[in-house]
């Protein structure tokens, strides 16, 4: 689900960017690779990165039984693991400066312009044209796949080290947090009949 995300999330903004600019395009890359020698495809574009994953707390503790409205079998699964994507925005352009901001300049109005992002309520899905790939809509998770996105603010020590363990040159860039992608293996752990009556020989006993 997290490529399923981030494919979706570059869909939108190459759209955006097609309409706006026409010149941009939007890839799912790691801008780790930036200054190796498999950097060619990172010229010259907006490069959507994932730089961190983290557990939405909040959301940790939700009970493992789920009982269907036509049936008298509880399921017993594991809860799905709610994640937030800490995603990095960079705009890496080799010719003039300007050119990048322009370009991050697109990303910010975009996202400010759309922050809540669905399968369901998307236009421009991924169709695989091209070999690429493309959403398989019958499978429920992808389907219901929904996340919004806020702009993350990082200090100029964070800004530091994010470079730095990226081993890269600093570009223009911007950092936004995506909340929440689930993601589940859909295992039945157990199933069990429903308890539906309770029996006591509690009457008896008094009677007596």
């Amino acid at each position: 689900m997290i490529d399923t995300a981030l494919l979706l999330l570059q869909s939108e903004l190459q759209n955006f960017i097609n309409k706006v600019d026409g010149s941009g395009t939007v890839i799912v890359e790691n801008i780790g690779l930036l200054e190796t020698a498999n950097s060619t495809n990172l010229n010259n574009n907006i490069i959507i990165s994932l730089v961190n994953v983290e557990e939405e707390s909040s959301l940790k503790n939700q009970p493992a039984v789920k009982r269907p409205f036509i049936s008298n079998t509880a399921t017993y699964q594991n809860p799905p693991v709610y994640l937030n994507l800490y995603v990095l925005f960079t705009c890496n352009f080799s010719g003039a400066y300007s050119d990048a901001l322009k370009r991050l300049g697109y990303v910010i109005q975009f996202l400010q312009s759309k922050n809540l992002f669905s399968v369901s309520s998307s236009s421009s899905l991924p169709n695989g044209s091209g070999g690429g790939t493309s959403f398989d809509l019958s499978q429920t998770d992808i389907a219901s796949l929904k996340f919004t996105l806020e702009l993350y603010t990082l200090t100029f020590e964070q800004i530091n080290h994010l470079w730095g363990s990226l081993g890269g040159r600093q570009v223009p860039f911007a950092m936004y947090k995506l909340r929440l992608v689930a993601i589940s293996n859909g295992s039945v752990l157990r199933q069990v009949p429903l308890v539906e009556e309770v029996k006591t020989n509690v009457d008896s006993v008094v009677n007596n």
